[in-house]
């Protein structure tokens, strides 16, 4: 863990022991990254219920509902699909927050449209929903810490415009 993933970490375990949230992730290409990184500051059982390592469509759909239609016109890697995975996993789960990771982290699987190096990723709670797409090819380990990285940038983002809103 790199010393500003784990500062990341820390704001966000502070922020959600202190306003009671919930938290939730549902990974595709980062494959659990996002929840060890959460998971590393102790206490984040407090907060943290769990995640859904989404590789496979079907698990997408049956667990995250993802729609069919979704994956199918816009591909698993696509703003609309990471969307509805961190909606997804905040019903199945029932918490107040969400992260989502889709992309391709590589060495191979990328076309023309979507190369190598393509990650959505989005943070929701119950009102609002933001996403981020990556699309440098640093090599799989860089690019799964840069997703990692930006996921917990953009949920960092999503409660402190709560906190301010309050």
């Amino acid at each position: 863990m790199s010393v500003e993933t784990k500062t990341l970490s820390k704001e966000i375990s502070e922020i959600f022991w202190r306003e009671g949230f919930t938290l939730a992730t549902a990974e595709s290409c980062t494959a659990g990254n996002v929840a060890a990184i959460i998971t590393a500051i102790p206490g984040s059982s407090r907060f943290y219920k769990g995640g859904i390592i989404a590789y496979a469509n079907e698990v997408k759909q049956d667990l995250l509902h993802v729609a069919a239609a979704s994956l199918e016109q816009h591909g698993a890697v696509s703003e609309e699909v990471v969307v509805e995975m961190a909606k997804g996993v905040m019903e199945t789960l029932n918490v107040d927050h969400a992260i989502a990771t889709s992309g391709i982290a590589g060495p191979a699987g990328g076309t023309p449209d979507k190369p190598v190096g393509t990650i959505w990723i989005a943070a929701c709670n119950r009102e609002t929903v933001i996403t981020a797409k990556l699309s440098e090819d640093n090599g799989r380990e860089k690019n799964i810490q840069a997703a990692t990285k930006k996921a917990l940038q953009l949920l960092l983002e999503l409660c402190q415009n709560k906190e301010n809103e309050q």
